[in-house]
C-alpha cells in the first residue's frame, strides 16, 4: 500500500465508516421494531407511530435529524424515543473504530457484520427477551462459513469456539434446571454464545463469560435495586454477551491472552 493511499485511508476511512454505521443503524431500528412483531422490514416506509405518517427522508436522516426535530415528530410533534439516536450513534462508532483495531484486512468486513447483528440483537433482547435464530443460527453458519474461506482464519479455532460457547452455556442452563428446577437461561443466550465462539474463536469463549459474568451481575443488581424484585428480578443476558464480544474484538485479545498464559505458559 502506498503511503498516498495509506494517508487517505486513515484520513477519511474513519468518516466514510461512520456515516456507513450510522446508515445501517438506522436500518437496525427498523428491524429491532418490526422483527418480533412479525412484520416486513422493507414496506411500508417509516412513519410516525402516533399520526401514521410517512416520514419525509430528510427528517429521517441518522443522527442528525433526531437533534433537528429535537426527537419529536414534524406533523404531530410526538415525542420519538432516543433509542433511534443512541442505535445509530452506537452502530456509527463501533465501525469508525473497527479499521484501528481489526486493521484492513477480509476478516474486518467480517466483523462489521458480527458488530451489526450483537448491536441489533441486543436491543431486541431488551425489549423481548428473545435473540431471533435468524441472527443467532445465521451467525454461526456464517462464522464458520467465513473460517472456511478466509485464508487470515482457522476453521478449527472457529469450530472449537462454536462447541465451546454453545456447549458451555448450554452445561449451565442444564444444572440450573436440575438443581432449580427452573429455566435460568434462555436458548438463545447459548445461539448467541456459539455464534460468537464461532466469529471470534475459542480462546475469546472463556473472556466473553468471565466478563459478560462480572458485568451482568453489576448490572442486575442495579436493575434488581430499581425494579425491587430482589432476585426474582429477570434480566436479558444477551446484551452483556455481545459487549463483553466486542470488548474482546477491540483490544481484549491481549488480557484474554494473559489470562491463559497464567495456568498455560507459552499458548499463542
Amino acid at each position: 500500500m502506498s503511503n498516498a493511499l495509506q494517508f487517505f485511508i486513515e484520513t477519511y476511512g474513519v468518516f466514510y465508516f461512520f456515516v456507513f454505521g450510522a446508515i445501517l443503524g438506522s436500518f437496525a431500528n427498523v428491524i429491532i421494531l418490526r422483527l418480533p412483531q412479525g412484520k416486513s422490514i422493507v414496506h411500508p416506509r417509516s412513519q410516525c407511530m402516533s399520526c401514521g405518517k410517512p416520514i419525509r427522508w430528510y427528517d429521517n436522516i441518522p443522527i442528525l435529524s433526531w437533534f433537528l426535530l429535537r426527537g419529536k415528530c414534524r406533523s404531530c410533534h410526538a415525542t420519538f424515543s432516543f433509542r433511534y439516536p443512541l442505535v445509530e450513534i452506537l452502530m456509527a462508532l463501533s465501525f469508525a473504530v473497527a479499521p484501528h483495531f481489526i486493521g484492513w484486512n477480509w476478516f474486518l468486513l467480517e466483523a462489521l457484520i458480527f458488530l451489526f447483528g450483537l448491536i441489533t440483537v441486543s436491543f431486541i433482547d431488551i425489549d423481548h427477551f428473545i435473540l431471533p435464530d435468524v441472527f443467532t443460527l445465521s451467525g454461526i453458519g456464517v462464522g464458520l462459513l467465513g473460517a472456511a474461506i478466509n485464508p487470515e482464519r482457522s476453521f478449527f479455532d472457529a469450530f472449537l469456539g462454536f462447541f465451546l460457547g454453545g456447549g458451555f452455556l448450554w452445561a449451565v442452563a442444564y444444572l440450573y434446571f436440575i438443581f432449580r428446577k427452573e429455566e435460568g437461561m434462555g436458548g438463545g443466550d447459548i445461539k448467541l454464545m456459539a455464534w460468537i465462539g464461532a466469529v471470534i474463536g475459542w480462546k475469546a469463549v472463556f473472556f466473553v463469560i468471565v466478563c459478560s459474568s462480572l458485568v451482568g451481575t453489576l448490572g442486575g443488581l442495579w436493575t434488581a435495586l430499581q425494579q425491587k424484585k430482589g432476585l426474582k428480578t429477570i434480566i436479558p443476558f444477551g446484551p452483556y454477551l455481545a459487549l463483553s464480544a466486542v470488548i474482546y474484538l477491540f483490544g481484549g485479545q491481549g488480557l484474554a491472552l494473559w489470562y491463559f498464559h497464567l495456568f498455560i505458559p507459552g499458548l499463542e
